[in-house]
């Protein structure tokens, strides 16, 4: 899905090793990286905070954006990659592609469950979902920002596939079309009767330990020798 928003990118410029990127991040910027359209990779910064806003927005990492270097023509790009710092959870490095708005792209596309099951609401089921995202096929501007479906007629132990999703002209779904998207399980707790064997045993009288016999057989030995005398 394309948006309006323009993010605004300076090309980076001199080595680009850690010590580089740091410098970067300090001065209130991140490392990113836009390549693609057969075009020459090439090394900016951008402001996070519009990057952040663009990955919580309701199309996520699906959407598609201007981006202008150096106050340059604009190219329509996509985030791919996004890396966070694990302790502090700040962004700190993306990559972009750039897209062509006439080419079919692939994309994972989120699948949101909509309506409480019938074998959830009747018979005390539980709805598990197996794929949360299928991979489809589409022009950029036909991204979709998330698949809905109605799951209420779902009945006990009923499966959602993919094939039962909401289909379109404008997407083709490479997900396996038998592939499982949801179903509504049970839990029950199955206690085994007891035999008759089993229940008799229980019942029985507990039976006498073994006893371990003591002492080395050296010692067993020189008895049978003394009694002998």
């Amino acid at each position: 899905m394309a948006i309006s928003e323009v993010v605004k990118a300076n090309a980076r410029t001199g080595k680009f090793n850690k010590n580089a990127a740091r410098r970067v991040r300090v001065a209130g910027k991140i490392p990113a990286v836009v390549y693609g359209a057969g075009a020459e990779p090439v090394a900016v910064e951008v402001d996070p905070k519009q990057i952040t806003k663009i990955l919580y927005s309701e199309t996520g990492h699906n959407t598609i954006f201007d981006l202008e270097v150096d106050a340059k023509s604009a190219a329509k790009v996509m985030i791919v990659d996004w890396q966070y710092e694990p302790i502090k959870d700040t962004l700190i490095h993306i990559d972009m592609k750039r897209i062509a708005m006439d080419k079919l792209i692939q994309v994972s596309v989120p699948v949101k469950l909509k309506g409480i099951p019938l074998g959830v609401k009747n018979f005390g089921g539980i709805l598990d979902q197996v794929l949360r995202e299928v991979e489809i096929e589409c022009l950029p501007a036909d991204i979709p920002g998330h698949i809905d479906v109605d799951v209420t007629e779902l009945g006990q132990h009923g499966v959602l596939r993919v094939s039962e999703l909401p289909h379109s002209d404008k997407i083709t779904y490479l997900t396996d079309e038998d592939a499982t998207v949801a179903h509504v399980t049970s839990i029950r707790e199955e206690v085994a009767p007891a035999t008759d064997a089993v229940a008799a045993d229980a019942t029985a009288a507990p039976k006498e330990p073994e006893v371990a016999k003591k002492g080395k057989p050296e010692d067993a030995a020189a008895s049978k020798d003394a009694a002998k005398k």
